[in-house]
């Protein structure tokens, strides 16, 4: 998932950042961590809209780290990342 989280496609990036979508408790955040840190600066709508979205689904399981994770990089992320992360803390 490393590898692919720095493909030149897009879209193969986009797999990279939602495979851990729905593990609840057994999401991985150090790999989800370096996955969407590879993904900042961005300008593609759909890679900045699953980075929010990864975050939105994990915040239901664990807040206090989505909020921490946006909190230590909010500078480097896109709001669009930042709002849909946010939406359910």
């Amino acid at each position: 998932m490393l590898k692919w989280s720095v493909d030149e496609d897009f879209w193969v990036r986009r797999v990279a950042i939602d495979h851990q979508l729905g593990r609840k408790e057994k999401t991985n955040t150090d790999l989800l961590e370096k996955i969407l840190t590879n993904n900042f600066g961005s300008k593609e709508f759909f890679i900045n809209k699953a980075i929010g979205w990864a975050l939105r689904d994990y915040s239901k399981t664990n807040p206090d780290w989505v909020r921490y994770f946006i909190g230590k990089y909010k500078n480097k992320m896109d709001k669009l990342s930042i709002r849909e992360g946010s939406k359910y803390i």
